[in-house]
């Protein structure tokens, strides 16, 4: 399984409700699945705090953490204005 931070699921980080509830929002998240794209944001009050425990839940599912680019498909695809991955047609 893959996983990854920024889009298809956002964290919620940003309203600052606190480290269990940002916790909860990701790993609840109807969204999450293989590819997903978690939103976090840099100046996020309780993020270092919940980052390591929503780390180790995903792995615990089974996720793996990679970097974007190994999500990326290079080869005959484009990506849409979405950030959707499209093969082109011949």
């Amino acid at each position: 399984m893959y996983f990854l931070f920024i889009t298809n699921n956002d964290s919620l980080d940003w309203k600052e409700y606190g480290v269990e509830h940002e916790v909860k929002t990701v790993i609840n998240n109807k969204h999450l699945t293989n590819g997903s794209i978690i939103l976090f944001h840099n100046d996020a009050k309780y993020t270092p705090q919940a980052l390591p425990t929503i780390l180790d839940e995903l792995k615990k599912q089974g996720y793996k953490i990679v970097p974007i680019s190994e999500l990326i498909i290079r080869d005959d695809y484009y990506m849409d204005h979405t950030g959707k991955q499209i093969k082109n047609s011949k």
